[in-house]
């Protein structure tokens, strides 16, 4: 089966499958009418450089994002921040279904396909 999935550096992944982490902070927004479900891969490693990948990714979740929009002070207990930061967005994360699985699999930058078996 074909998922659109995101990496998230690890234990942020493990907080939006866990429900204490609502909105995902990010410096672009997804593409233009996204929709779906998206899998929540989390890793070890900030993949900051186009084309870079991790291997060692861990799939924990499928999510839907409700809502893109500009990030704000007063979203850092729900985004799990210490601080904020100007130009940035935050996508509001609903329907959350934790996935509890030992599968490997690729964890690369932005939203990307990934092909799995069942989860």
């Amino acid at each position: 089966m074909k998922y659109n999935a995101l990496s998230i550096v690890y234990p942020n992944g493990s907080k939006i499958a866990s429900g204490e982490k609502k909105l995902e902070i990010r410096s672009w927004k997804p593409p233009e009418g996204f929709e779906g479900d998206l899998l929540i891969v989390e890793n070890y490693h900030f993949l900051r450089e186009d084309g870079q990948t991790d291997p060692n990714g861990h799939p924990v979740a499928l999510v839907k994002i409700k809502n893109v929009r500009p990030f704000l002070a007063s979203d850092l207990f729900a985004a799990c921040w210490t601080q904020w930061e100007p130009n940035l967005y935050a996508w509001e994360v609903t329907d959350v279904r934790p996935i509890k699985s030992d599968k490997i699999v690729l964890a690369a930058r932005k939203i990307y396909e990934l092909e799995l078996e069942a989860l």
